[in-house]
């Protein structure tokens, strides 16, 4: 960090405070935030209290909720897929990447190129992104995501489907929009986790978007139950 090791001693046995661009480079160097120096630590949040530890819902969505053990949602690369919303004869194939920060369970992914189209959205990058956030469930867990600047999001329910091939995740996926009858608003959802398969990843990359039912990977169909309704 460039501190005489005399001047930072006395930094740490409290004789002296360092200047605010010496507690600048201090804090990004350990990755902290200034106010461990500047206030009572006991009434500094920490991590996970700004987001849904809020008074106003902390009893009802606070911190238990977003620790989703990496055993029920491991980190890493997963494909997906479903039904498309806008045309119930085509499946959407994708992929998205899990990860943690802070104490959150984050996914992050991009929308396939001919979905935003046919909705007549921008196919640029920043436009298909999404981000969006695990919870915890009694039964599994849920996520809600949305668009860079939307206004709608979605929301996944997923469990644990138990397999000897790998690592699956089935549920549902519904978009906060109103009822039409020209497109849906839920449908089965399924992730696999493919980690770092280089081949899966290379495959499901060329494959992604809107693509017929038998384009999908043979387990997800079976999983997404195309012949039956959903209840």
């Amino acid at each position: 960090m460039g501190i005489n090791r005399t001047q930072y001693n006395r930094y740490l046995s409290g004789e002296s405070f360092p200047r605010p661009d010496v507690l600048h480079r201090i804090c990004g160097f350990f990755g902290k935030d200034a106010r461990i120096l500047l206030e009572p630590v006991d009434t500094i949040p920490d991590g996970n209290s700004e987001l849904l530890n809020h008074p106003a819902i902390r009893d009802f969505m606070g911190q238990n909720s977003t620790k989703v053990p990496e055993d029920v949602v491991p980190s890493g690369i997963y494909r997906f897929s479903r039904r498309s919303f806008v045309d119930d004869t085509m499946g959407v194939l994708g992929m998205l990447l899990v990860f943690r920060e802070d104490g959150y369970t984050f996914l992050r992914g991009y929308e396939a190129k001919d979905a935003m189209e046919q909705q007549g959205l921008p196919t640029n990058g920043p436009a298909r992104e999404f981000r969006g956030i695990f919870l915890l469930q009694e039964e599994g867990v849920a996520n809600i995501a949305a668009r860079r600047g939307s206004i709608t999001c979605s929301y996944q329910f997923l469990s644990r489907y138990p397999s000897m091939d790998g690592h699956f995740l089935e549920g549902y996926s519904a978009r906060s929009v109103r009822e039409t009858m020209r497109s849906r608003r839920i449908e089965r959802t399924v992730y696999e986790h493919i980690g770092h398969s280089r081949d899966a990843i290379r495959t499901t990359a060329r494959d992604q978007g809107l693509v017929p039912f038998d384009k999908l990977p043979k387990f997800h169909q079976r999983l997404l139950r195309l012949d039956e309704p959903f209840r």
